[in-house]
């Protein structure tokens, strides 16, 4: 039976895609300067400077410098130009501006019981937060999972995206795919969820984990 890998003495990880405790600058409180902020962002992005700008969208050095630094508030055609000539789309100028983001708290024994494929064997879904529209473009279901000892075998998962288990207490042999990892408190499995998984084998219980299912969310 496979226990999952570990990362070997002098073993790197691969780099990350970007840091989660990376401060982000404040958000503009007004909506000028807001735009001024990503029209900067944009063109410094793309390498050109204020006079290459002018170029190409008609406009004066000095135009620009006063959208840039949010002295004037940029007609719809102005907008429309910056676009252009940066290639985004007139929305992206918008992002920096200060708007509501979601958040979902859920208290301790109060997450909201769902009917999953795996209840009729008698494990215990609980859903600890959902936010259905938001910025990322991914869904995440983070799920605590409690297998007691009426809990049978069931058949295995198989759905679109990625998922992770963190096991909180007593012990189990999860199947991914064609390998079995012993998990026990404190251990982890991350994976593609796209492959059979499930659990195959209750080796003490009663047992719970958190299971944090993600995938793209739809258009």
């Amino acid at each position: 039976m496979a226990k999952s890998a570990k990362a070997s003495p002098g073993t790197s990880m691969p780099p990350l895609a970007q840091d989660p405790h990376a401060v982000r600058e404040p958000r503009a409180n007004n909506l000028e300067m807001a735009i001024g902020h990503e029209v900067r962002t944009f063109r410094k992005k793309l390498g050109i400077t204020v006079a290459d700008m002018a170029a190409a969208t008609g406009m004066s050095v000095g135009m620009l410098s006063k959208i840039e630094n949010g002295n004037i508030s940029p007609s719809l055609t102005t907008l429309q130009a910056l676009s252009k000539a940066l290639g985004v789309p007139i929305t992206s100028f918008f992002r920096g501006f200060e708007e509501p983001r979601s958040a979902s708290f859920v208290k301790a024994g109060e997450g909201v019981n769902l009917e999953r494929r795996g209840t009729r064997a008698g494990h215990h879904y609980s859903l600890l937060g959902h936010i259905e529209n938001n910025t990322s473009g991914v869904i995440v279901e983070p799920y605590l999972i409690t297998l007691n000892a009426s809990s049978d075998i069931f058949p295995t998962f198989q759905h679109e995206g990625m998922e992770f288990l963190y096991m909180l207490e007593g012990e189990v042999v999860y199947r991914h795919g064609d390998r079995l990892y012993r998990m026990e408190a404190g251990d982890s499995l991350f994976f593609d969820a796209d492959a059979p998984h499930g659990p195959e084998e209750l080796v003490k219980l009663p047992a719970r984990y958190l299971s944090i299912i993600s995938y793209p969310q739809q258009k």
